[in-house]
């Protein structure tokens, strides 16, 4: 048995909760790779989750995938989660991670308004959102109707029944960076004057049909774990919640529909989300939800993630310090991860040393 460097012990401690168990509090955050082609996952795929599952990963959150909707992706290599070959390939995934003893969820997506009209692998199809604004609040196309958005509901349960059919070990919803979940919950995507839409909390029945539909479709003892952001791919500076109290009452819905873990995205995970108080958004959802949370941004680099650009290694003092007071539960590590499969192995064992720092050349290939 590995022996775990003291000073990181607090990464280290079993994770148990009513539905999921892991040996540690690392998470392989989803991470947009683009190397499937016509959407199936090939065997180099399964090799790269494999590696992370392999070097002590305690749970696998796979890149997005499509759900079964003509326009869900914007790319023909980016994999999909429906149709035999892209399930196949999945399948395949999970054996890889499970036989070496890993965890592995797969992340459901619909990036909504941000697809660009003409772009593959359906390039006749339109991008679609609850309003058919762009991210900019431009009127691109014609909003959802209600038969569609019940449509869509039923694309995310039948990904979830998969999902658990092929032995994944829960999934996880993808709300965040204004993809179509995250379009319903923001003001300036979301116009809607019918029960989809409305104030912040109105704004969440669409989440919280799909989070219901999933849960009926997977039943009681299946995880699903729900990422949420505050910011933006368009808009870094974005809220959906203002305080404490709008934060409350915007999880308060997701929660009674069925979520048992909150993906808590942020570009830098020390910065904090309210004034006064040092709690960083994951911190504040644990408090206000009472549900486990996962915390994420630029852990142990020093330039977030959505500048694309290469970033040196820095100490984890902070997030450590974090976890131990138990702000969080888990932490979802990403670019450290893609870059070096060994990540978590190098820190169990204090071989800081021997950490890479990030070269965009990463995102080229599988390492």
């Amino acid at each position: 048995m590995n022996q775990t460097n003291i000073a990181t012990k607090p990464l280290f401690e079993p994770f148990t909760s009513d539905k999921l168990d892991l040996p540690n509090r690392t998470v392989m955050a989803p991470m947009t790779r683009g190397f499937s082609p016509d959407g199936v996952p090939g065997e180099d795929v399964a090799a790269y989750y494999r590696r992370r599952a392999e070097n002590g990963v305690g749970l696998i959150v796979t890149e997005g995938t499509g759900i079964n909707h003509p326009s869900a992706v914007s790319g023909a290599s980016i994999p999909l989660f429906h149709g035999e070959a892209s399930l196949n390939g999945w399948a395949e995934v999970v054996h890889e991670v499970h036989r070496v003893g890993g965890k592995i969820v797969p992340q459901l997506w619909h990036v909504g308004m941000t697809r660009k009209k003409g772009e593959l692998p359906n390039e006749e199809e339109l991008p679609v959102g609850p309003s058919g604004l762009t991210l900019s609040g431009e009127q691109a196309t014609e909003p959802l109707t209600e038969a569609e958005i019940v449509q869509m509901v039923e694309a995310y349960a039948q990904a979830a029944v998969d999902a658990k059919r092929i032995g994944f070990d829960g999934i996880e919803l993808h709300g965040a960076h204004g993809y179509l979940i995250d379009q319903f919950f923001w003001e300036k995507t979301n116009k809607r004057t019918d029960r989809y839409g409305g104030d912040f909390v109105g704004r969440t029945q669409f989440a919280v049909e799909v989070i219901e539909a999933c849960r009926r479709a997977v039943g009681p003892d299946f995880p699903i774990i729900f990422r949420f952001s505050q910011w933006k791919m368009s808009d870094y500076k974005a809220k959906l919640a203002n305080n404490p109290d709008e934060l409350a009452r915007f999880l308060k819905p997701l929660v009674e529909a069925g979520v048992d873990i909150f993906h808590c995205s942020t570009r830098r995970f020390w910065e904090a989300e309210f004034a006064g108080s040092e709690l960083n958004l994951a911190g504040w959802t644990k408090k206000l939800s009472g549900k486990p949370v996962i915390s994420v941004g630029s852990v142990g680099l020093d330039g977030e993630f959505t500048s694309f650009a290469g970033a040196n290694t820095t100490s984890l003092d902070g997030l450590l310090k974090k976890l131990e007071q138990e702000e969080f539960d888990l932490v979802a590590i990403g670019r450290s991860l893609l870059m070096d499969p060994e990540w978590v192995k190098k820190v169990r064992n204090g071989k800081s040393d021997d950490l890479l720092p990030f070269d965009k050349k990463a995102l080229q290939r599988l390492y």
